[in-house]
């Protein structure tokens, strides 16, 4: 039949017309017969035939089938047969029947809302035709409720089987708009056991939402299932997961693809595995929808997402008063970041972690927020969730939205109240005071009496002699750890350059992504007139300088997961990040600190721990070995204390070396040689 078909319309001279065989077909309703026998699997096996010879007849006659009634009828129930049975025997053909009708509504939009019509949704439209969106050849077609009425320039026969919309007698009783189509049938075969059914299903639904008309994604949004079915997934394959998860063993799999959703086999095996990566393949795949999407369905879709998993579902399990709850769910929340691509989701994820809060938060402020929670998380009595949440932190600050850093950082240092007014400015770094003499101790004492030193033009291009700038910022960090304090040097491949052309990259990497946002090149000059206002660094900056100053008796692994983020915080080309985190003669206002500040008390905490502990050298030189893997691990005595001084004195290098990339002495970056450590 399909070949006579085939035959027939490379016969056909007019374009458009149906053939005498074809009008026999629809006339006949032989569509709905093949159809009724497929449902009632009369004689066995006829439901994949009949799936089969659909697929092929919608693919190869040219001849526009869908708008025809006796066409649209049999489809509607073929769709309801299939993708509702999990693990049914026809899931091949079903899928395959599912991507021909993709490719047409791909093919012409106007299918779309034709074809996702449920049954009780026909009869409301029946008033409000658009016969503007049907093809022409469908545009004259007489009243099916004729049978004998004629198309202009049609046979009797091919008239008899048209009509532009399906017809309100189509509607069946106790029938539901809800009741399986394309979307839901979709929906079931994405669930599919098979992979490579559960794979195509997911194309033909990426392919369904990608639809470029805007009426045909209006009607997605508003009138089918899609959004609601794929978040609804979304939240049931979470509701899978263990109720507690390592987050070793989450970030193992956090690589996981929608294309390839299936655990490596060659990660270690853990109870919740198949789940875990189930889960975060199919949140990959979401990302992917949202991110190929037409605009309408793309925002409805994050905004569902957002909705059910994030604020209903996320929300709870991050405030829960059980550590395990918290654990897990941040980890997660920290694997979905890494994942996430998409700008709608990302704008949704921001929404729901800051808040709509416009305002810099003020220093008594209590947690309202859930921001302000998760910030809390990070000084927790439990380690594990201090890391585990110190790491969303540093996978949200590698996200491209400018609100993230704003909120966190930048917007309590707006307006520079960390810099003291009405001092001048030395003209050159040489007019400073030695950092030996330098008072940046007056910070932790309640009477500061102290003047902190006057600080150097902050921006380089000020500087008549950049390589100066560069030359007294580098070395300050270098040189903050004293001699008795420094080990690298015993070892290679622990100098500074390593860290330079690290910093480099990641430098590059951070200024492409901000690019975009047109932040200045210099700070706002300060009125030496304007009266000094309180400053209050904000609840992040807050909690990570408390961490930092408490890095000598702090676990090694908490300790690289803080300056893990302060580094990522130093690399943001903005200059008031430039100032603050990374300018070791900024004239800081009474009863404010800085990053360089709270490192010099840190210093000189160590300078006094260090007489207590004897043979502290050869210990120290010990426990790097230690860390570096060249000796047996063995408990000493001072272990946090000799581990935190090595993290100690590597983070100093590595501030250098990104004081080093963002501020080129001579032009670009890639023509600067690294200076040796501790010289520049």
């Amino acid at each position: 039949m399909l070949d006579i078909l085939v035959y027939e319309e490379r016969q056909q001279t007019g374009a458009g017309e149906a053939g005498p065989c074809l009008e026999y077909l629809l006339q006949h309703k032989i569509l709905e017969t093949l159809c009724t026998l497929g449902k009632a699997e009369y004689p066995p096996g006829m439901r994949q035939q009949v799936f089969q010879f659909f697929s092929k007849l919608l693919a190869q006659v040219q001849h526009p089938l869908l708008h025809y009634l006796n066409v649209h009828r049999p489809v509607q129930k073929l769709l309801r047969l299939g993708g509702t049975v999990p693990g049914s025997q026809t899931e091949k053909e079903e899928v395959q029947f599912t991507t021909v009708l993709c490719s047409k509504i791909q093919q012409d939009p106007a299918l779309l809302t034709y074809i996702l019509e449920g049954k009780k949704m026909v009869s409301r439209k029946k008033s409000s035709r658009e016969p503007s969106t049907l093809p022409r050849e469908a545009a004259n077609i007489p009243d099916k409720d004729d049978p004998h009425s004629k198309a202009p320039d049609r046979s009797s026969g091919g008239a008899q089987a048209l009509s532009p919309q399906p017809p309100a007698e189509m509607e069946e009783p106790g029938g539901g708009a809800a009741d399986s189509n394309l979307i839901t049938s979709l929906m079931g075969l994405c669930k599919s056991k098979k992979g490579r059914v559960a794979l195509k299903a997911q194309e033909n639904l990426l392919l369904l939402v990608s639809v470029a008309s805007q009426a045909a994604a209006t009607y997605l949004v508003q009138s089918s299932p899609c959004c609601p079915a794929v978040a609804e997934h979304l939240c049931q394959l979470y509701q899978a997961l263990p109720t507690f998860l390592d987050p070793a063993d989450i970030a193992a799999l956090e690589g996981i693809s929608w294309r390839l959703p299936s655990a490596p086999s060659d990660e270690a095996a853990f109870p919740g595995k198949e789940a875990l990566a189930a889960f975060l393949g199919w949140f990959d795949y979401c990302d992917h929808l949202i991110m190929e999407a037409h605009m309408v369905v793309a925002d409805a879709l994050a905004k569902a997402v957002a909705e059910k998993l994030f604020v209903e579902i996320l929300q709870p399990h991050l405030l829960h008063v059980s550590e395990q709850s918290v654990l897990t769910s941040t980890a997660l929340l920290t694997a979905m970041l890494r994942q996430l691509r998409s700008p709608a989701l990302l704008r949704e994820a921001v929404a729901f972690l800051l808040g709509t809060e416009p305002q810099p938060a003020a220093p008594d402020d209590g947690p309202r927020t859930l921001c302000a929670h998760l910030i809390g998380h990070c000084d927790h009595l439990s380690d594990e969730i201090s890391i585990t949440t110190l790491r969303l932190f540093e996978e949200l600050l590698q996200k491209p939205h400018e609100r993230i850093i704003r909120s966190l950082v930048l917007g309590h240092l707006e307006g520079r109240h960390y810099v003291a007014r009405g001092s001048p400015e030395p003209e050159s770094y040489e007019d400073t005071v030695d950092l030996e003499e330098d008072p940046y101790f007056t910070d932790g004492f309640l009477d500061s009496s102290f003047q902190p030193s006057a600080k150097h033009p902050p921006a380089p291009l000020t500087n008549l002699d950049g390589k100066t700038a560069v030359t007294e910022i580098v070395n300050s960090f270098l040189c903050l750890v004293p001699e008795e304090a420094k080990t690298s040097a015993f070892l290679e491949e622990t100098g500074y350059d390593t860290y330079v052309h690290d910093a480099y990259g990641l430098f590059q990497e951070c200024s492409s992504r901000v690019a975009p946002w047109g932040w200045p090149l210099g700070p706002t000059p300060l009125d030496p007139h304007e009266p000094e206002r309180p400053f209050f660094e904000g609840h992040f900056l807050r909690m990570l300088f408390d961490r930092m100053s408490r890095i000598l008796e702090q676990p090694y692994s908490l300790n690289l997961q803080v300056t893990s983020v302060l580094s990522r915080l130093a690399l943001f080309p903005h200059p008031l990040i430039h100032e603050y985190l990374l300018d070791p003669y900024i004239n800081l206002a009474p009863g404010c600190r800085s990053l360089f500040s709270v490192l010099v008390r840190v210093i000189g905490d160590l300078m006094q721990r260090i007489q207590r502990v004897p043979q502290f050298p050869g210990k120290l030189l010990l426990v790097r070995k230690q860390l570096m893997g060249q000796v047996p691990g063995e408990q000493l005595d001072h272990q946090t204390l000799l581990q935190g001084v090595v993290v100690l004195e590597e983070f100093c290098k590595e501030l250098a070396a990104i004081a080093f990339v963002k501020f080129p002495p001579h032009g670009p970056h890639l023509h600067l040689s690294p200076p040796r450590e501790g010289h520049v």
